[in-house]
């Protein structure tokens, strides 16, 4: 699907006479008729002004609208270095038909181009996230469909239990209504993607110090949400008792009433003692035994 778009858009920039964007009534392109290829590289860079993005994607709305056809594939064909990753995350862990899910995003792209609000800054930001949504809706209705019986390994883990993705958490908040869109893209864009808060403030029409309490406020309610859903998980998770491994009791052996003996006395062979030979006085060298002075 996204193969097809990229194909029918590189036809568009094909040729000696492209489609192309008047650079002379967009300040930061070049002041001539800039091919919409090249108007794809100039505004995925980082030194591209916010304010030149949503010129360009106001250009290329307004005339989808009015005219349908070559410049609804030119937003498509402009919009696929954001829209391939949203697929991608969406189905990253999904192990069944992704087709419809890419499908999903695509559609939810081109709805949008037709009630996004061009007045309000970072336009190819809130195509995104309407994208995004639809892929989700698309995703969750996959996940909670039974699984085929000859497939038991088709159902993935939700996208609550999908790696904790930023944007799966950051989704979930907008749904239960804790963060708006708003909120959650520009937490989503400056911290994991490539917005600056710099580029996001000049986007929003606000001061840099602004946006970053927006943010700061953002986040603060973002944090409360899942501390609240890490307790309530806690406290509905069944308690495991613990049990002690005990090894055989020891028998106790009666207790003598006699002392125990050393039984050194018991050792070696006992041999009875020899009688000392006594000596006669009247033998040769006999030594008489001196009377006791007692």
């Amino acid at each position: 699907m996204f193969d097809t778009a990229r194909t029918a858009f590189a036809w568009l920039v094909t040729g000696p006479h492209p489609v192309a964007l008047d650079g002379r009534q967009i300040s930061g392109l070049p002041p001539r008729l800039v091919p919409l290829d090249e108007v794809g590289r100039l505004t995925v860079t980082k030194g591209c002004p916010q304010q030149t993005r949503d010129a360009v994607w106001t250009a290329l709305v307004t005339r989808s609208r009015a005219e349908g056809g070559t410049w609804t594939v030119a937003c498509v064909g402009l919009a696929l270095p954001v829209l391939i990753p949203v697929a991608a995350t969406l189905t990253n862990r999904f192990r069944g038909e992704v087709h419809d899910i890419h499908a999903a995003v695509l559609t939810g792209f081109l709805e949008a181009l037709v009630d996004v609000d061009l007045t309000r800054p970072a336009i190819l930001v809130r195509l995104r996230w309407a994208a995004y949504r639809a892929g989700h809706r698309a995703l969750r209705e996959a996940l909670d469909a039974a699984a085929p019986v000859a497939d038991p390994g088709a159902r993935a883990p939700g996208p609550e239990h999908a790696g904790g993705h930023p944007d799966f958490v950051l989704l979930t908040a907008v749904d239960a209504g804790v963060l708006t869109a708003t909120d959650a893209a520009l937490i989503g864009d400056t911290r994991f993607g490539e917005l600056s808060l710099a580029e996001a403030a000049q986007a929003r029409g606000q001061t840099y110090k602004a946006t970053q309490q927006a943010r700061h406020r953002a986040e603060r309610k973002l944090a409360a949400y899942l501390s609240a859903l890490s307790d309530s998980d806690a406290a509905t998770r069944p308690k495991r008792r613990r049990t002690v491994a005990r090894g055989p009791e020891k028998t106790r052996r009666p207790v003598s009433p006699r002392p125990p003996k050393s039984g050194v006395g018991d050792r070696g062979t006992r041999v009875p003692a020899r009688p000392r030979p006594s000596r006669s006085t009247s033998e040769p060298g006999a030594v008489q035994e001196a009377s006791s002075c007692d």
